[in-house]
């Protein structure tokens, strides 16, 4: 029997993982009515805050989806900076620390958007939530990759095992998502460079008003100067929900050893308060750990997310990179699967990625790695795409990311005309005044061809709309859909 023949569904693409790389890849391929099929082995989302920064870039594209104010209802209110200080009882003391993301005023002047605070076990629902407008696409939980075979006629054959059932999938495409042990990276044989265990850090997850100790000084971390060990406060969800997190050994500590009263000490000890309620949800050991893909494809089988690149969790790059990783290879699948772009598109999800994550995951190995400039931050997080620029629309203000679509977005000055003739992808025009368009580097009559992620492709500046070499615009725009479908 052909593997045609045994597959119970087939779709374009299988997602295996449905945490934040994967839900982002879904979105996306979302957007363009790909068919698409996201298995997940847990049963339900993350029930812990596991990563709970959102970066510029990451809430750049929550807005891109519609969720932006979702997010913003459910985050915390906090300064995206670090505070130093030797206990939560001295924050009038405490010290910002540059960790790499822009302060609100920063965020302001590059991006419609800025950073949030909110916790995975929050994220993961809204996304999964939102993905469950779209026909095309369906999750699958319950269903853990037990094999991944070759392509053959029909593509690639995913055998899946639940509770009692056993389930086979075809698809075009596959992206693993499945996380630092990715079975999916496992069954290409893609080897990883790392170490899977560097140090230990104990977490403990509890809620008290530590609010209350705080007053006004609400920043996203807590780093205590005072404390043994590197310790840290965080709060995790609203209202009172908090983590410390300090070294630990397991060869030398026990985690079944910890009392109660231990634990509510330390606690104290870093608020620097002599008593409060406290509420011990649970504790737990944590693995600092990096690992790197030798590479992030295997024919039409894609790795994102921690399958590809695992870092710990200093500067708190993890799950935004993820999620960029997604967003970036969904829409170049979906072009690719739309007739609009070939395989040396696909070649470049890579060759645009690792740069950042290589960078993520030399910064998260040093000690110091959660202080990092917001510049450089930033130009990590969004580096490449044009910038921000509010442009007056007949409902007010959108900025230049607000207009960019799953197609070619063409920015024009207000003397230009041209036509965007000859493309296969679909292509918007968008005319910017003479303030917005010097904005993003035109002149009057210059025109600015635009990917879906807000990539340029080509500037073209010059009057009546022919390029450096003297071609006309047509002829140009035609070059380049050439190569964009190699």
């Amino acid at each position: 029997m052909s593997s045609l023949q045994r597959a119970d569904l087939d779709c374009d693409v299988v997602i295996v993982g449905a945490g934040p790389a994967g839900l982002a890849s879904a979105l996306t391929l979302a957007s363009y009515g790909i068919q698409t099929i996201v298995v997940e082995r847990r049963p339900s989302p993350s029930s812990l805050p596991r990563a709970n920064t959102l970066s510029t870039g990451t809430m750049e594209l929550l807005r891109r989806w519609g969720l932006e104010a979702a997010v913003r209802g459910r985050a915390i209110d906090v300064e995206m900076q670090p505070l130093a200080l030797p206990s939560l009882a001295a924050a009038d003391r405490g010290e910002p620390i540059d960790a790499g993301f822009p302060t609100r005023e920063q965020a302001a002047l590059v991006s419609p958007t800025s950073p949030a605070s909110l916790g995975q076990d929050e994220l993961e629902p809204l996304l999964e939530g939102h993905l469950g407008l779209a026909d095309c696409v369906r999750v699958e939980r319950g269903f853990e990759l037990v094999a991944l075979e070759p392509p053959s006629q029909g593509g690639y054959l995913l055998t899946l095992l639940g509770s009692n059932r056993r389930r086979r999938i075809r698809a075009r495409y596959v992206i693993g998502a499945d996380g630092v042990r990715s079975r999916v990276r496992s069954e290409l044989d893609i080897p990883t460079e790392g170490s899977a265990k560097l140090e230990e850090r104990l977490s403990i997850h509890f809620r008290a008003p530590l609010w209350d100790v705080l007053g006004s000084r609400r920043h996203v971390i807590y780093f205590l100067t005072d404390e043994p060990e590197g310790r840290a406060v965080l709060p995790v969800g609203e209202p009172d929900r908090w983590v410390l997190a300090g070294r630990w050994d397991s060869s030398t500590d026990d985690l079944d050893a910890l009392t109660s009263d231990q634990l509510n000490r330390w606690i104290l000890d870093a608020a620097g308060v002599e008593h409060f309620p406290i509420e011990i949800l649970r504790t737990n050991v944590v693995d600092y750990g990096i690992g790197l893909a030798e590479r992030f494809r295997e024919g039409n089988a894609f790795l994102i997310g921690d399958a590809a690149h695992r870092v710990t969790p200093r500067g708190a790059t993890g799950l935004n990179t993820a999620i960029r990783d997604g967003f970036d290879l969904g829409w170049k699948l979906a072009w690719v699967l739309r007739g609009w772009g070939g395989n040396r598109l696909l070649d470049s999800y890579e060759d645009e990625r690792r740069p950042v994550a290589e960078f993520n995951t030399g910064r998260s190995v040093r000690p110091n790695g959660s202080i990092l400039p917001s510049s450089v931050g930033l130009n990590a997080d969004v580096g490449g795409r044009i910038p921000h620029v509010w442009v007056a629309r007949d409902a007010g203000l959108v900025s230049t990311l607000d207009l960019l679509g799953d197609g070619l977005t063409l920015f024009v000055g207000p003397d230009w005309d041209g036509s965007p003739h000859g493309g296969v992808a679909p292509t918007s025009v968008e005319r910017l005044d003479a303030i917005a368009a010097r904005g993003v580097g035109l002149g009057p009559a210059g025109s600015l061809l635009v990917r879906p992620d807000g990539h340029p492709i080509a500037l073209l500046n010059e009057e009546r709309g022919a390029d450096a070499g003297g071609r006309s615009w047509g002829a140009a725009y035609a070059a380049l859909f050439s190569a964009l479908r190699a």
